[in-house]
């Protein structure tokens, strides 16, 4: 399994108390679902405890692409339909507000620079026309872009600027908001596998390991599917030109350099599409390959890969997370399954069940009641 480039940088220790049993709730996955989660509840003064079987951020919330994304997976015209006007734009707010908040706790940790989302043919191209009209007609913030700078240009045929994004270094995000949490009086066990919920000493259990829940809820299985992600880092590039998250084809290509100039480029699942349903975190030659290619044409040389690795998220049939009770567990409550856009969308339903279960539920979390699936 290779290391994550965002995981390796050095961190830290983390400064947890240690909490007698039995505790008021007992969380599964230091990720970033669980420690937002852990940070709400403890700071209400609940007793909580973390469960994580490697380290924080050690899954999917410490192995992704370090993309910051207002909305879930459909975009803003497909989320309307689906839902409704007043349920896609409750949706989109909702997101909103969590950039606002990830933006005050996560420091140097984030880049609010905004986003775009690239057509790579006329189809695509058509697709987003149709996403900037409804954001426009809805009063969300919206720039198009027919005119593209290089490499861009030539290439993509159109583009929307959605100014609330940003992007992550995710692992140092998380760790940090894992020292929020910890400060506030939560206990994470690192190197503790929970193996069944039903042993956890706590009065409430949440399960917030997005697409590795499977083995630990059965019930899981048929509604979260785990999808595998790859990632490569490059050497540092002459020029900065990718600053914001870049992503088109669907969200089948995306990039960015950080600070540093690196390129960081994920996706190309699509040149194995079955062999990347898969909760194995290993690199495939196909997607790699891939990949780098895909690196040579947007620099125009092929730069030096530095790292490469991936990651487990969870996919749900209608693409939205599941974030409430579980059905026929009266004890057990899931957040999971945020189909690639978990890195905000984790971090809003961590505090949304926390509210539930402090007694003040949020209007949003209708939105995600698993019993619209199980």
């Amino acid at each position: 399994m290779a290391e994550s480039w965002w995981l390796a940088e050095a961190a830290p220790p983390l400064r947890s108390p240690h909490l007698d049993d039995p505790v008021d709730v007992a969380i599964v996955g230091a990720g970033v679902t669980g420690c937002s989660c852990a940070l709400t509840l403890a700071r209400r003064g609940l007793r909580v405890r973390v469960y994580e079987a490697r380290t924080v951020a050690s899954g999917a919330s410490g192995r992704n692409g370090g993309f910051a994304l207002r909305g879930g997976a459909p975009a803003y015209d497909k989320a309307r339909a689906q839902l409704g006007v007043e349920r896609a734009r409750l949706l989109w707010a909702f997101t909103e507000r969590a950039l606002e908040r990830m933006a005050e706790l996560a420091g140097d940790a984030f880049r609010p620079e905004g986003s775009l989302r690239l057509a790579a043919d006329a189809g695509e191209r058509s697709e987003l026309e149709a996403e900037f009209a409804a954001l426009r007609e809805d009063g969300f913030a919206a720039e198009w872009l027919d005119e593209l700078p290089p490499p861009l240009a030539g290439r993509f045929f159109g583009a929307i600027r959605h100014p609330p994004d940003g992007a992550l270094q995710p692992a140092r995000w998380v760790r940090r908001l894992a020292a929020y949490a910890t400060d506030a009086g939560a206990e994470i066990r690192e190197h503790t596998r929970v193996d069944d919920v039903d042993e956890l000493p706590a009065e409430r259990v949440v399960v917030a390991t997005d697409g590795y829940g499977g083995d630990l809820l059965p019930e899981l299985v048929r509604v979260v599917t785990p999808v595998r992600g790859q990632v490569i880092v490059t050497e540092p590039l002459r020029e900065r030109i990718f600053p914001r998250p870049h992503y088109s084809r669907g969200g089948y290509d995306y990039w960015h350099q950080p600070p540093d100039r690196r390129l960081v480029l994920g996706g190309r699942r699509d040149v194995e599409l079955d062999a990347e349903f898969t909760p194995e975190e290993t690199t495939t030659q196909g997607v790699q390959a891939a990949l780098e290619s895909f690196a040579r044409e947007l620099v125009g040389v092929a730069p030096v890969v530095e790292a490469r690795w991936a990651g487990i998220w969870g996919r749900t049939p209608d693409e939205y997370p599941l974030a409430g009770p579980l059905p026929g567990r009266d004890r057990v409550w899931v957040a999971t399954g945020y189909s690639g856009h978990g890195n905000v969308l984790g971090f809003a339903c961590g505090d949304l069940v926390a509210r539930a279960l402090l007694g003040d539920p949020q209007s949003e979390q209708e939105l995600f009641d698993p019993s619209r699936l199980l």
